[in-house]
């Protein structure tokens, strides 16, 4: 087995065995995996052109109820960083990020009780904040509040949310508890179904470096391919202070960079974005070659915003903007899409979503 022939095979439509992707997520030979990159962007250039879509990131409120071992902002950390933005502080940085040339804007939080707190408003509070950012842009929004009721799900979308991001970050249950504590695999799972049957399109997504095996980042990715998801990311567990997690030895990225092109090669049409989340906009070349056609992450400087990985790398000093990396997809041989370009992808994407969800049920 070699990668030319993994890579032929493909082309031709075959189906990859359980080996060949574990050929590919291990690949460390500089020239073999210079070759399977070379064709993840081959087939992103034949599915999308040189154009990549760039996500302003608003991390609206860092308060969580939840306990992830792996997180920063879990709520046992008193080491955190904590802080919940107004109302005008969220539309003015939205604005801000409409203004640079973003083509979405991603509303994420923590499980914040006062936004999840169906007795005091809560999911009405999140709904205001959803229409009030959609109605002040004009841009599509990625919603990522954590597991919300089912019932909520399709007032999120009449609110103006086209995207539901969970990301179950491990598909091998044993693994996952480990991670996620005393919060149900198949609930978040079954919430992402539920998502894509109200009109949203969801974005699912691994972490690799948590003692994740290949066995298990393959499985992953046969799960995501059952859930139909229109957007696939994986991000390189990067330790944080005052976790449990926190003496685990980083990893390097390389294996990061080999799920992005595999992902390319199962998911030819799908989003796969590069996170700024993880190196900043050193790493950002590196993730566009491996075949990702988004970046993320982006984060107004002055605008008291964190990120998630990496609360505070780059943000400062504005590289982590819309003009800051221009440069870098200038040599990658990319430009970023207009807003006119992703509504049209976003309108074939839902209206293929209805017409697989209408198959379903018929069935």
């Amino acid at each position: 087995m070699n990668i030319k022939q993994i890579l032929f095979r493909n082309r031709c439509g075959a189906e990859l065995s359980h080996a060949e992707l574990a050929y590919m997520l291990e690949l460390t030979d500089p020239a073999e995996r210079d070759a399977l990159f070379r064709e993840a962007r081959r087939i992103r250039q034949q599915n999308f052109g040189p154009e990549v879509f760039l996500y302003g990131f608003v991390y609206f409120s860092t308060y969580c109820r939840n306990g992830c071992r792996f997180c920063g902002f879990r709520s046992q950390n008193r080491q955190s960083i904590r802080y919940r933005r107004s109302r005008e502080e969220i539309l003015e940085a939205a604005v801000r990020l409409r203004d640079s040339g973003v083509n979405l804007l991603d509303l994420t939080m923590g499980e914040d009780p006062y936004y999840l707190n169906d007795g005091e408003r809560g999911y009405e509070r999140l709904l205001e904040l959803i229409r009030a950012v959609r109605e002040e842009t004009g841009l599509p929004l990625m919603v990522s509040p954590g597991i919300v009721p089912e019932r909520l799900l399709p007032y999120l979308r009449e609110a103006g949310a086209d995207w539901y991001a969970l990301y179950q970050e491990t598909h091998t249950p044993a693994l996952y508890d480990r991670l996620r504590l005393d919060q149900p695999y198949q609930e978040r799972w079954e919430r992402k179904l539920s998502a894509r049957r109200y009109g949203l399109l969801v974005e699912e997504g691994l972490l690799t470096g948590v003692g994740d095996t290949t066995a298990d980042q393959i499985h992953s990715l046969r799960q995501m391919e059952l859930l139909g998801a229109r957007q696939v990311r994986t991000m390189t567990f990067v330790p944080q202070k005052g976790t449990p997690l926190e003496n685990v030895q980083a990893g390097s990225c390389s294996r990061e960079l080999n799920l992005i092109a595999v992902m390319r090669l199962l998911f030819p049409d799908r989003l796969i974005p590069a996170s700024l989340d993880v190196e900043g906009l050193q790493g950002l070349k590196s993730r566009l070659d491996a075949g990702a056609n988004v970046v993320t992450s982006l984060i107004p400087p002055d605008a008291g915003l964190a990120g998630v990985a990496q609360s505070e790398k780059d943000i400062g000093d504005g590289a982590r903007t819309v003009q800051g990396i221009q440069p870098v997809l200038a040599r990658c041989g990319l430009r970023a899409a207009s807003p006119k370009q992703y509504a049209q992808w976003l309108d074939v994407a839902h209206r293929q979503d209805c017409r697989n969800e209408r198959k379903r049920v018929s069935v």
